[in-house]
């Protein structure tokens, strides 16, 4: 297992989830929602912030494809988000499969007793722990980084 902190990054067309690990890569914590006003480039420069700020070794995001493997509308986003993030800096981007990260994030917050309207402040910040938690994971048992690496353009 590699060292060092990884970001998570939940995209969604209306807020951003940021999540971050440990340095030991063990554990993944919610750090905010940034809410998407104004294009991705305020979205794009506050992850990047907050990476330089920890220090990170790589970002990982969260790619939402169908249930059955396909691409969908929110797939292209995040693409484009996880694009510009590896154009506008040298930590390496990871995109990995997030299938039902939300739903998860959902299930979670409805059992700790909150509804879907009292859970949208938070929910993208959990999709964002749940998903790198699994990156960390999967690392932790492959003993290779997960997903696929984001080449800058």
């Amino acid at each position: 297992m590699r060292h060092g902190v990884r970001i998570g990054v939940d995209v969604g067309r209306a807020r951003v989830g940021l999540a971050a690990s440990d340095p030991s890569g063990f554990l993944a914590s919610p750090v905010e929602t940034i809410q998407r006003r104004g294009g991705t480039a305020p979205v794009v420069a506050r992850i990047l912030d907050e990476a330089r700020v920890r220090e990170a070794i790589e970002i990982v995001v969260g790619l939402p494809v169908s249930l059955g493997g396909g691409d969908t509308p929110s797939t292209a986003d995040a693409r484009a988000v996880a694009a510009e993030l590896a154009a506008g800096s040298d930590i390496p981007v990871r995109l990995i499969d997030e299938r039902l990260s939300t739903v998860s994030a959902q299930s979670v917050l409805h059992g700790a007793g909150r509804n879907t309207r009292s859970s949208r402040p938070v929910i993208d910040q959990v999709a964002a722990v749940i998903l790198l938690q699994h990156a960390l994971d999967s690392e932790r048992a492959r003993s290779e980084p997960p997903g696929v690496t984001v080449e800058p353009n």
